[in-house]
């Protein structure tokens, strides 16, 4: 009866605008680490204009960043599970703040790379508790996004008022807090909601495997390089648009765009923002009613289209502007896609642990930005551009050349196996 009670309570609260307050709690805190990684870019230039590092050293700080931020997801999870979402949250808002503060006063590469870890750790605890929490009031939604065009405007005015440490000192301490105070009320629910079961027409795995078995089964592997491949170009993007605004001189270019005007590089920033937000949601909902590989190869496909795009036009500040935003649009559903693909070829059991090991291939992309810089130093961003193009380009022909029939082959002989072992009569050893 008290089990009963207590179910009866959740649904209740379930189904109330509760989880729904608990979602936008997460999505703001996401909001305020975002910046941490999309907001970056408009720290590069200044950064070297005062120490001269230079771009491929600053952004080593970038991947630095990126690989705590990933890598370390599955411990930050083990904590989430002992001691409960808020305190791995509030965490997460202190080391993001300090991060920043540190970055302010950076006046050496290693204290630029020290915040850069802080940074990290304090990302992940913030956006991979988020994340799980989510999921666990909403198992019958997924996709739904944040980004942080809010808050790219207001950087960018400060950057050009009161220099970078200003804007790294106040935003960091206002992002610390905020996410610091939200902490105090979210909280995951106390009685596990089950999913609402959808009638999709999508190979999907009837058995559940561990994550050992995952690592042994080449289809993971194949999945993890077409993930790196396309994330690499996505990350360079994110950390280097700036930059690469500045050296087309287009940054501070007017842009007028459905009744709005703006500097072409906080244009292009906001937009990117947006569309990345929407591109989630979209993709996976299109997924789900024309298959994963399908959609990674129109969403790969069309990702190339765009820096091919950028790579010829791109000195036009209007064309910039678009296509970096249609570019976005297209590569935020990696995040969304590979976490669906993930669960269906491996089952639903350690789906949360198989989906991490997955999503490291986020932090070996990051390996490559700074190789961007170095390339783009020596040949120009166009030379960076058609390196990009060829990996989305490929990364679309192996989602539906490779990856598909490699999946069904996966799923089907394994459920083969599976039957086969529990069929009457079968041998046991």
């Amino acid at each position: 009866m008290v089990s009963s009670n207590a179910a009866a309570t959740q649904a209740q609260a379930s189904s109330s605008g509760f989880r729904w307050l608990q979602l936008m709690m997460g999505i703001v805190c996401m909001a305020m680490i975002a910046n941490l990684q999309y907001g970056w870019t408009l720290f590069v230039d200044p950064i070297n204009g005062a120490h001269h590092w230079g771009r491929a050293a600053i952004q080593f700080a970038f991947t630095i960043f990126v690989v705590t931020e990933t890598w370390l997801v599955p411990v930050e999870a083990w904590f989430v599970d002992k001691y409960g979402p808020r305190l791995v949250i509030m965490f997460g808002g202190i080391m993001i703040a300090l991060a920043w503060v540190l970055n302010s006063y950076a006046d050496s590469l290693t204290l630029l790379y020290t915040a850069a870890v802080i940074g990290g750790i304090g990302a992940g605890a913030v956006y991979g508790t988020c994340v799980g929490n989510a999921l666990k009031w909403f198992p019958d939604r997924r996709g739904l996004a944040a980004g942080a065009a809010l808050t790219v405007v207001p950087i960018a005015n400060m950057i050009a008022a009161s220099g970078y440490q200003a804007a790294f000192f106040d935003f960091g301490i206002g992002q610390g807090l905020i996410v610091f105070v939200l902490a105090f009320f979210i909280q995951p629910p106390t009685v596990a909601i089950p999913p609402k079961k959808k009638q999709l027409n999508l190979p999907q795995t009837k058995v559940d495997f561990t994550p050992p078995q995952v690592l042994r089964s080449p289809i993971f592997w194949v999945m993890y390089l077409v993930f790196v491949m396309v994330a690499s170009g996505g990350l360079m993007a994110a950390a280097q648009i700036a930059p690469i605004a500045h050296d087309y001189k287009i940054a501070t270019t007017p842009v007028s765009l459905a009744g709005f005007q703006m500097a072409a590089l906080t244009f292009a920033i906001s937009l990117d923002r947006i569309f990345d937000g929407f591109g989630r949601p979209f993709f996976g909902w299109v997924s789900d009613n024309i298959g994963r590989e399908h959609t990674m190869f129109i969403a790969f496909g069309t990702g190339a289209l765009m820096l091919l795009t950028l790579s010829t036009w791109g000195h036009n500040p209007l064309v910039f502007v678009l296509a970096t935003a249609v570019y976005f649009g297209v590569f935020g559903e990696i995040y969304s896609l590979f976490p669906a693909t993930c669960g269906d070829t491996f089952g639903a059991k350690f789906a949360t642990t198989n989906n991490g090991m997955l999503y490291t291939a986020k932090g070996t992309a990051a390996l490559l930005v700074p190789a961007a810089s170095i390339v783009a130093a020596n040949y120009g961003w166009q030379a960076v551009f058609v390196i990009a193009v060829a990996l989305n380009a490929t990364a679309a022909l192996m989602a539906l050349l490779v990856i598909k029939p490699m999946r069904r082959t996966f799923i089907n002989g394994n459920e083969a196996a599976a039957a086969t072992e529990t069929a009457p009569g079968a041998k046991t050893a």
